[in-house]
């Protein structure tokens, strides 16, 4: 019966242990990539597991990025693929999840060999690199997010009717924020570009016109086959703006790009945990493309991203998260809005009604760049593609009138990016606007379907440092005679709208005084000439004089605007001398003294003494205080008046002071 009972419980166990294995398994969210072979031409499929729907949000859908480890890519979900040549090729399939509450699913990639070429050539899907993109492109799979990876495909073309050997620069990790956003886990080439190290990319650079002054050559290839209509010029400049701008970079040099030949590098960048916390910031890499070394034309492209905590493709971004205060006045706020139509037709009227926070001037509303690309609507009704801004009290509404911008679900729509758009536009801020952050939304209405709300973008203002400088006069009630001037400085955020914090260092002159009297009566006296005094009486005149040269130090103070005029004020303060000069005078006068009277002056026996002490880093004082400002309580001259309640003698202290706040 033992042994029974033994067995039983080991059973139970495992059963329990197999169910909590499998619960295991099914939380785990994988994709896996299935593929069927017709000679050499593969036709791909992605097996992925159920979307968990955001609830209000439009319906979950995957999107997909393969790499067939030839180099060669594809946004399709099912996407075919040839390989003209034999080997073995690793497959590289991820997959976004948008509208989806959970992370994007893992995939293993998978090799698949091939024995022999391909018996006919068949066209792989075509990116259009040259004729589209004039032969230079950066795209990446999805947006950042803290913690995930992220493909980058940096696309490069030779328009020349010449073979080319190249070099590319790719930038990345802006120097402006504080913490790098991407580590650089892998590159894979795969036409011989090779890695150069390079630490000082503009001094080793040499320009043609050096080659031909240098060398004497002059028959290199001939200008009027250079294609450079596009070309930026004044490489060295290009690249030391990019150097100060970024904080990491890299170099490849790349040869025998043959006329009209398209290649790509590709690039996994895991985002750090340490990644901007604002989600509605805008990052960016750079790239620089030489296509002939040793010549000044090339090409820059910048890809903006935004920092996103879901893959969600409508979605609003602000380019500055953390402003300066003082210099916003010359400023543009820019914003951008992207959107998607993910139905199953084209949308023909796409509204994007922003919120505008009351800080920013409307009518200083200038738009950048849009897509679909159409000109601004006039006033008067008309039938062509345009842009159309309605501005109202608190919004914009970016209207797109009469165009065509197809549905993920459309049927022969292959392209993920012809169903984007975007709008980006700007606005200077206002004339009288407060030290507060901003939040924007923007509901997307596509035709006339429910309103999609964005994400809110938020920009912030940095503290910024105010420097004040602060006289003033001290009064202790407690004290006789008291003398106390002070001069200081503070140091607090630059114009706080509301609450804040300050600190400030005093350096504080006092002097005050005191006198005591105290009687004596001394009897017979015996005078210095033999005559003798049957009764006298000692009177002591004792005077104290003390000079201080102290500190107060408000190591910090909370404080409160209530408007621009009045603030008010609490805190601590530590109190210590510096220097402390006591000077003691004691005058002692003699009188005759009969029947309790005074009587004269004996003069012989008058004397004074004079006692000096110095002392340092004496008398320790500790308090608290709460006080008030009139004037300029954020920035500029104010006055004010502050009681402070000391631990320790004199415990009673009257603060006046005029401060200036720059």
């Amino acid at each position: 019966m033992k042994n029974v009972l033994i067995l039983c419980f080991f059973l139970v166990v495992d059963q329990i242990t197999s169910q909590s294995i499998i619960v295991k398994d099914t939380i785990t969210r994988s994709a896996e990539i299935i593929y069927s072979v017709n000679g050499n031409k593969v036709s791909f499929n992605p097996e992925t597991p159920e979307l968990n729907q955001i609830a209000g949000a439009p319906k979950a859908f995957y999107t997909y990025y393969w790499e067939f480890g030839d180099g060669d890519y594809s946004f399709q979900e099912n996407p075919n693929h040839t390989y003209k040549t034999k080997g073995t090729y690793k497959v590289k399939l991820s997959v976004t999840n948008n509208y989806d509450d959970g992370k994007p699913p893992t995939t293993r990639p998978k090799e698949i060999t091939f024995n022999n070429t391909a018996s006919e050539i068949i066209q792989n899907e075509s990116h259009h690199l040259i004729s589209a993109y004039g032969g230079f492109r950066l795209q990446t799979n999805r947006d950042p997010i803290p913690e995930e990876e992220m493909q980058m495909i940096l696309s490069y073309g030779n328009e020349n009717p010449f073979p080319t050997n190249g070099k590319i620069y790719l930038f990345f990790n802006e120097k402006k924020y504080k913490d790098k956003n991407f580590d650089l886990v892998d590159v894979r080439l795969h036409h011989n570009e090779q890695e150069v190290s390079e630490e000082n990319i503009a001094s080793n650079y040499t320009s043609k016109k050096e080659l031909i002054q240098t060398t004497g050559i002059t028959t290199f290839i001939d200008e009027k086959l250079m294609v450079v209509d596009t070309l930026k010029q004044n490489l060295p400049l290009t690249l030391e703006e990019a150097k100060a701008y970024y904080q990491d970079f890299k170099v490849y040099d790349f040869d025998n790009l043959e006329s009209n030949e398209e290649r790509n590098m590709f690039f996994t960048f895991k985002t750090t945990p340490e990644m901007l916390k604002d989600t509605s910031a805008v990052i960016t890499i750079r790239s620089i493309y030489i296509p002939e070394r040793g010549n000044d034309s090339h090409k820059v492209l910048t890809k903006e991203m935004e920092i996103v905590t879901s893959h969600d493709p409508n979605k609003m971004a602000v380019y500055d998260t953390r402003l300066n205060y003082r210099l916003v006045r010359f400023k543009r706020l820019k914003y951008k809005v992207r959107f998607q139509n993910d139905g199953e037709g084209p949308a023909r009227l796409i509204k994007l009604n922003v919120d505008v926070p009351e800080m920013l001037d409307k009518s200083s509303l200038k738009v950048i760049d849009m897509y679909p690309k159409c000109p601004i609507c006039p006033e008067e009704e008309v039938q062509y593609s345009c842009l159309d801004t309605i501005i109202s009290k608190d919004k914009i509404s970016f209207q797109f009138k009469n165009i065509y911008l197809p549905g993920t679900a459309q049927k022969g729509v292959h392209d993920k990016d012809s169903t984007k758009g975007f709008v980006k536009y700007s606005m200077k801020f206002g004339k009288n606007f407060h030290k507060q952050k901003s939040k924007s939304r923007t509901a997307i209405i596509f035709d006339k379907n429910e309103p999609i709300i964005t994400n809110a973008s938020t920009s912030r203002f940095s503290p910024g440092i105010s420097i004040g400088v602060k006289a003033g006069y001290n009064s202790f009630p407690d004290l006789n005679n008291s003398e106390s001037y002070f001069l200081g400085a503070t140091i607090s955020p630059y114009k706080s709208y509301k609450k804040y914090l300050q600190a400030e260092l005093m350096v504080n002159s006092m002097k005050f005084s005191d006198v005591t009297n105290s009687n004596q009566e001394l009897g017979i006296v015996d005078l210095p000439d033999g005559t003798i005094i049957d009764s006298a009486i000692r009177i002591d005149e004792k005077a104290i004089e003390i000079a201080l040269l102290n500190v107060d130090i408000v190591p910090i103070s909370f404080r409160y605007n209530l408007n621009g005029i009045i603030g008010l004020g609490v805190g601590t303060q530590i109190s210590f001398d510096i220097n402390n000069e006591v000077t003691s005078t004691t005058k002692s006068n003699y009188y005759t003294f009969y029947n309790k009277r005074i009587g004269d002056p004996i003069e012989a026996l008058n004397k004074t003494t004079i006692d000096k002490t110095n002392n340092s880093f004496t008398n320790i004082n500790y308090g608290i205080f709460g006080d008030i400002t009139v004037g300029a309580s954020r920035i500029g001259p104010s006055l004010g008046f502050r009681y402070i309640y000391n631990f320790q003698e004199p415990k009673k202290q009257l603060h006046f002071y005029a401060i200036w706040k720059i």
